[in-house]
C-alpha cells in the first residue's frame, strides 16, 4: 500500500476530535506535568517553518508523558494584542477584533494540520474580555498593595493609610519613591483627600508618573526599547524621540531582591539567568551630593560603587535630559547644548548605549567636590540616561575607561590616583602596606577601611549615604494604543481611582479611528461619552485613555489554561494547587527580559498575596534555537534606485551598449551599486537567479526596472542566513509542504509526520539552524520506506 499522509493524518484527526483523546481534567490518580509553549502572536502572515519548532519538540515530550504515564496539560492560545493589527486597523479601517479573529483561524489551522496534541477546549485569547477581566483585576490588586521591607512581601494598602492616621510613616520601611517626606499622624490626618492620595501614589505598586519614554509620533504611541531599532521604530521604520510623559509604571523594583533570589531556585539557561541579573544590575556603593558653583539651591545626586576614588574626580556628566541642564547652562553655551539635546532626543536608549563615538557638549557650569572643595566642569553627554540612577556621574578618568576615553577626547584634566583594590602590588610597593596615597581623608587607608571612613563623613555632613542601587527600573505600563487591555481607572480631581470591581471587565469602546485626537490624546480618546460614574445618577469622571501593553496578558496567562472557563475567578484554587507551576516552558531568548523577567515579577506578587502557591511559576525553562532562512537581496545603483546590476557583475565595467541600455553616460553615474532591498524568496530560482517578471509585478515602483543581466542571459541575487522573518522577505510557509496542491497552491503534500521529523532532525532543538527546503526529501523516503516495511 502507498504511504499517503493525508488520509492518514484526516482520518486519526477526525478520530481525535470525536473521542475527545487529547482533554484532560484537573483532577487525576495520574502525576501530573504541564507542559507549555511561549503563545503566539497571530500575525496576518501565519505560521512560517520556523514557529512549529518549539512546538513540535513538546508535542512529542507531551506524548512521551502521557505515555510514561501523566495527566499532561499541553495548551495552545495566542498572545493577541499587539500593534500590527492596529496599524492594520488604521489603514484599513477595519476593527482589530476582526483582523485578529480571522488571523486566530489562519493560525488555528495550520496548527491543527501539524498535528498537535493541545487540548483545545483549553484555548485562551489575551484580546478576549473574559480573558482580559482578571488581567485588569490584577492590575487593580496591584493599586491597591505597597512593599513592606519589613515583612518583604506585598500588604494592602488600607493598612498602611491606617498606621499613617495613627503613627505618620516615620516607623513605616517601605518601598516607596525617593522623594517622599516624612508626617506625622497630625499632619496625615490634616491632609485633604487629594493631598493623601497623591501621597499614597509614591507607595503603590502600580501608579503613573513623570518618565522618559521612546515616543514615537507617526504610530502616535510609546515603544518599548526592543521595538526599536536604529532610531526608529521596527515597525514602519518611522523616527522615535525621547520624550517626557506621564505614565502608568510597575514598581518591580520592589522585588529586584526576590528577582535575583529566585533565579537560583529555577532550572533555566545560564544565558537567561545572566541577562535578568545584568538587567537587575544590583550594586552597593554610596549617593554623594555635588554642589554647583553660583547656584546654591541646587546639589546634583550621583551613585557610585567606588566612592574611595572620589579625589580622582575631574568632571562631571548629566543626561542630556537631566532636570537642571537649562538652569545650569550659561547663555553662550546655550545654543550647542539645545543641538545636542535636540539630536539625542531622536536616539533610544540601546542606541545610545551602543554608540561608540564619543560625543558631549558643555554646559558652562562647575559642580563642587564635597571632599576637597575642587571645582570641575559639567557636560552633558548621550551614554548618560536620565531614568537610570540619578542621571548624573562622577567622572574619574584614570579610574575608568568610558570617563578616561571622554576626558582625552575633550581635553579634560586626569588625576592620577592609586586604585588600592584593582592594583594592590602597586599599592603595596608604594606603602609597604597597600594602603592609598595622595587621597585627602583617606590616605594611609586600606581600601577596606576607607569606603566606610568616606560614607560616614558624607552622612554626618548630610551630603551622601551608603546605597544599594540597581540598574533596573519601574516597567512603563502604559501604551497610548487602541488595541490593548483598557486600564480599570478613572480620574478625579487629578487623581486616578479603580473603577468598582463588579465592573470588570471594562471593555474596549468603539471608535471612529484608531489614531490619536487631534489635540493628541490617544485613541480611547475618541470614544463618545466613555466615562465612569461611581454613583447612580451622580458625576462621570473620564476614564484613563492609555491601554497595557503587550506584557501584561502575558504575566500570568499560563494560569489561565488551569481553569479557562472560570468566570468568577482567574483560576480557582483546586486547579492552580493541582497543576501548580510549569513543568517546562519552551521558548525563544529574546524573550528574556521583556517577559520572562515581567511574568516573574507579577507571580512573586500574586504569591505574596496567597494566589498562586509557587513563587516561581516556571520550574524549567528551554530556548529554542531559531530556524534561519535564506534571505535574497537584489543590488541596484544608488543614484538610480530603478537599475538593477546582477550580483556577479557589480564590479564589472559595462559596454557602451550597456550604458546606452541603462540610460546613464558612465559607469560613475550609476554611484555606489549595494544590496538595495530584500526580495521575497519566491521570486527567486535555485540557482539564486530572479523571475524578473515576478519582480516587476510584485511592486509598482518595479515596474519600470531595468536589469543589467550575467552573461548567461540571467539577473543573480546575493544569498545571506538570517532570522526567518515576514519583513525580510523569507519565510517558508508550512503548509506547502504538508499540504497537496488540491489543498493548497504550490502544495508538495509531504504530510505532517514528514514535516515534523524533518525539523526535529534539523539539530539540537535549542541550535539556531537554516532552513534547507530540499532536505525534506531525504526524511519522505525515509517514511516511505518505513511504511512499506
Amino acid at each position: 500500500m502507498e504511504y499517503n499522509p493525508r488520509d492518514i493524518e484526516q482520518k486519526w484527526k477526525q478520530y481525535w476530535d470525536d473521542h475527545e483523546v487529547y482533554k484532560i481534567e484537573n483532577t487525576s490518580d495520574k502525576p501530573k506535568y504541564y507542559v507549555l509553549d511561549m503563545f503566539p502572536y497571530p500575525s496576518g502572515a501565519g505560521l512560517h517553518v520556523g514557529h512549529p519548532l518549539g512546538y513540535i519538540a513538546t508535542d512529542i515530550f507531551s506524548r512521551y508523558k502521557r505515555l510514561k504515564g501523566f495527566n499532561v496539560l499541553h495548551p495552545m492560545g495566542y498572545d493577541s494584542f499587539g500593534l500590527p493589527a492596529e496599524q492594520y486597523a488604521i489603514s484599513t479601517g477595519q476593527h482589530p477584533a476582526i483582523t485578529t479573529e480571522n488571523n486566530i483561524n489562519t493560525f488555528r489551522k495550520q496548527l491543527e494540520n501539524l498535528g498537535f496534541s493541545y487540548d483545545w477546549s483549553r484555548e485562551v485569547r489575551t484580546s478576549d474580555p473574559s480573558f482580559y477581566k482578571w488581567t485588569q483585576w490584577i492590575f487593580m490588586q496591584l493599586f491597591n498593595h505597597y512593599y513592606d521591607k519589613i515583612a518583604d512581601k506585598a500588604l494592602l494598602i488600607s493598612d498602611l493609610v491606617k498606621t499613617f492616621s495613627t503613627e505618620g510613616n516615620k516607623k513605616v520601611n517601605a518601598v516607596c519613591d525617593e522623594d517622599t517626606p516624612s508626617f506625622t499622624a497630625d499632619e496625615w490626618n490634616a491632609m485633604s483627600e487629594k493631598e493623601q492620595q497623591l501621597l499614597l501614589l509614591k507607595y503603590r505598586l502600580t501608579f503613573p508618573e513623570e518618565s522618559y519614554v521612546n515616543w514615537c509620533p507617526a504610530l502616535g504611541t510609546v515603544l518599548s526599547n526592543d521595538e526599536v531599532k536604529d532610531g526608529v521604530s521596527e515597525r514602519g521604520g518611522y523616527p522615535v524621540e525621547r520624550k517626557l510623559m506621564k505614565q502608568w509604571a510597575m514598581r518591580i523594583t520592589a522585588y529586584a531582591d526576590r528577582l535575583l533570589e529566585g533565579l537560583k531556585t529555577v532550572d533555566w539557561p545560564e544565558s537567561i539567568k545572566d541577562q535578568q541579573t545584568n538587567w537587575i544590575g544590583r550594586s552597593q556603593g554610596a549617593s554623594v551630593k555635588f554642589g554647583v558653583e553660583g547656584h546654591a539651591d541646587k546639589q546634583i545626586g550621583v551613585f557610585t560603587t567606588r566612592v574611595d576614588t572620589i579625589y580622582g574626580v575631574t568632571f562631571m556628566v548629566l543626561a542630556p535630559e537631566h532636570e537642571y541642564v537649562a538652569a545650569l547652562t550659561t547663555p553662550e553655551h546655550q545654543d550647542e547644548i539645545e543641538k545636542y539635546q535636540k539630536w539625542t532626543a531622536s536616539r533610544s536608549e540601546v542606541d545610545r548605549q551602543a554608540e561608540k563615538r564619543i560625543t558631549g557638549a558643555f554646559t558652562g557650569s562647575y559642580a563642587v567636590n564635597p571632599f576637597n572643595g575642587e571645582k570641575v566642569p559639567i557636560w552633558i553627554a548621550d551614554y548618560v540616561l536620565a531614568g537610570y540612577g540619578t542621571g548624573a556621574v562622577m567622572a574619574v578618568p584614570s579610574g575608568d575607561q568610558r570617563d578616561w576615553n571622554f576626558a582625552k577626547h575633550f581635553n579634560l584634566p586626569i588625576i592620577p590616583i592609586l586604585d588600592a583594590q584593582k592594583n594592590m602590588d602597586e599599592a603595596a610597593d608604594a606603602t609597604k602596606e597597600g594602603r592609598y596615597i595622595n587621597s585627602g581623608m583617606i590616605n594611609g587607608m586600606t581600601y577596606e577601611e576607607a569606603v566606610p571612613t568616606l560614607i560616614n563623613w558624607l552622612e554626618e555632613k548630610g551630603l551622601g549615604k551608603g546605597k544599594i542601587q540597581y540598574r533596573i527600573r519601574n516597567a512603563v505600563f502604559s501604551r497610548q494604543r487602541y488595541w490593548g487591555e483598557p486600564v480599570p481607572v478613572y480620574w478625579k480631581n487629578e487623581i486616578p481611582y479603580l473603577i468598582d470591581e463588579s465592573e470588570l471587565p471594562l471593555v474596549l469602546p468603539q471608535v471612529d479611528k484608531y489614531l490619536p485626537t487631534e489635540t493628541g490624546e490617544p485613541p480611547l480618546g475618541r470614544a463618545e461619552d466613555w466615562k465612569y460614574t461611581p454613583t447612580p445618577g451622580g458625576e462621570s469622571y473620564p476614564y484613563e485613555l492609555s491601554t497595557m501593553p503587550g506584557w501584561a496578558g502575558s504575566s500570568w496567562y499560563f494560569y489561565r489554561y488551569m481553569n479557562p472557563q472560570n468566570d468568577q475567578e482567574f483560576c480557582s484554587q483546586d486547579a492552580v494547587n493541582y497543576w501548580r507551576q510549569v513543568d517546562l516552558y519552551v521558548g525563544g531568548p529574546e524573550h528574556a527580559v521583556g517577559h520572562l523577567l515581567y511574568s516573574r515579577f507579577w507571580n512573586k506578587f500574586m504569591y505574596d498575596l496567597g494566589l498562586v502557591p509557587e513563587e516561581e511559576y516556571a520550574k524549567k525553562l528551554i530556548n529554542q534555537g531559531m530556524i534561519q532562512g535564506v534571505s535574497k537581496f537584489v543590488y541596484r545603483s544608488f543614484n538610480h534606485p530603478n537599475i538593477y546590476i546582477s550580483y556577479d557583475r557589480v564590479s564589472d565595467d559595462f559596454t557602451p551598449e550597456e550604458l546606452k541600455y541603462l540610460g546613464v553616460n558612465s559607469r560613475d553615474d550609476l554611484g555606489f551599486v549595494g544590496a538595495g532591498f530584500h526580495v521575497d524568496v519566491n521570486l527567486v530560482n535555485e540557482d539564486s537567479s530572479l523571475d524578473i517578471e515576478g519582480f516587476r509585478n510584485w511592486r509598482s515602483e518595479n515596474k519600470d526596472a531595468k536589469f543589467l543581466l550575467s552573461s548567461d542571459g540571467k539577473y543573480y541575487c546575493e544569498s545571506a542566513v538570517e532570522k526567518m522573518s515576514k519583513s525580510k522577505y523569507n519565510v517558508v510557509n508550512p503548509d506547502k509542504l504538508v499540504l497537496d496542491s488540491n489543498e493548497i497552491e504550490g502544495g508538495k503534500g509531504y504530510g505532517a509526520d514528514c514535516f515534523r521529523m524533518y525539523e526535529m532532525f534539523l539539530g539540537p532543538v535549542e541550535v539556531a539552524k537554516p532552513w534547507n527546503t530540499s532536505g525534506i526529501d531525504g526524511v519522505n523516503r525515509f517514511l516511505r520506506k518505513f511504511w512499506g516495511l
